[in-house]
């Protein structure tokens, strides 16, 4: 969920920071760092998290129909 409260900070969803490589953020307070960095001036945006895929339904290969 985006909205959850246990969010692990990362420079990569910081509102200070912005993306500027595959691994690397420019950061107002810090400079250019590592997208998993943070620090104490972390502040979330969730406009900026892409957060994890759901995941496949896994169905089972059985030649018979569903039943109840």
């Amino acid at each position: 969920m985006i909205f959850r409260s246990n969010i692990e900070p990362s420079c990569s969803y910081c509102k200070h920071g912005c993306q500027v490589s595959p691994d690397r953020v420019a950061c107002i307070k810090r400079g250019i760092v590592f997208i998993y960095d943070a620090c104490p001036k972390f502040a979330y945006d969730p406009l900026k998290r892409r957060p994890e895929r759901p995941r496949k339904l896994v169905i089972s290969d059985k030649d018979e129909p569903f039943t109840l």
